[in-house]
């Protein structure tokens, strides 16, 4: 499935994937700005399920993986940059290792490579956030807006899932040559674990440490997100 886009700038290709429950339109706005004047074409896709991109939600990471393929080839790149935030850093870390050989650099932020602890208290503390969210008519109207035909509720309520997330493909990272960055803000102290784990899975992934930021670095601390990576983009070259 070809996915809905969102293209500004031109120059080496640079796709941004947004967390669940956003869009390519509504996420990754200031990186969007900032690197579509630093010689990049920055593309941000809905994924599937989200904005205006529809389509089934089961095998949701092996379709989301598909989809972003489907997409280059849809716009002629062969190769491209791509970084990505918690599920849009999950379909980003798996689109990579599925096809190292269409990635020049890689970065993901809040992927944990393992289940965590509490991964289970957080995932009922999430599904109770998301009954909340559905009685709030303000944020009802937002996402039917942005999310168009797709039933975002579904959408959402699938990610507690018991068996979403695959941590058996995030955690075998340890073939994977090309550049990575795994950013990660200080405040969640289980992703900078997590990033400490990545590093020791696999050496040649290097780590950001983003302070005052928490799951949404780019969006808590935009110009250091945006600075960092752009620092790796330009120095890492594959």
């Amino acid at each position: 499935m070809i996915l809905h886009t969102n293209i500004s700038g031109e120059g080496e290709p640079l796709i941004l994937m947004h967390s669940g429950g956003m869009s390519g339109l509504t996420e990754y706005q200031e990186q969007g700005e900032y690197f579509s004047t630093r010689n990049f074409k920055v593309i941000r896709p809905d994924l599937r399920g989200h904005g205006r991109s529809v389509g089934k939600i089961d095998n949701y990471f092996e379709r989301c993986v598909n989809d972003l393929k489907d997409t280059l080839e849809s716009l002629d790149i062969q190769k491209c940059n791509i970084a990505g935030v918690s599920i849009g850093g999950v379909v980003a870390l798996l689109f990579a290792k599925k096809y190292p050989d269409k990635v020049i650099h890689l970065s993901f932020s809040g992927v944990f490579p393992a289940e965590p602890e509490n991964w289970k208290e957080s995932t009922k503390e999430e599904a109770a956030h998301y009954e909340q969210l559905f009685n709030n008519e303000e944020a009802v109207s937002f996402l039917n807006e942005i999310h168009g035909e797709n039933d975002w509720k579904a959408l959402l309520q699938s990610f507690n899932n018991e068996d979403f997330y695959p941590f058996d493909k995030t955690g075998d990272v340890s073939d994977l040559e090309i550049p990575i960055l795994c950013i990660v803000g200080e405040e969640q102290e289980v992703e900078v674990s997590a990033a400490i784990t990545y590093k020791q899975l696999n050496p040649n992934i290097n780590i950001s440490v983003i302070p005052f930021a928490g799951h949404l670095v780019h969006r808590e601390q935009p110009d250091l997100y945006s600075l960092t990576l752009c620092t790796f983009l330009q120095g890492k070259k594959a």
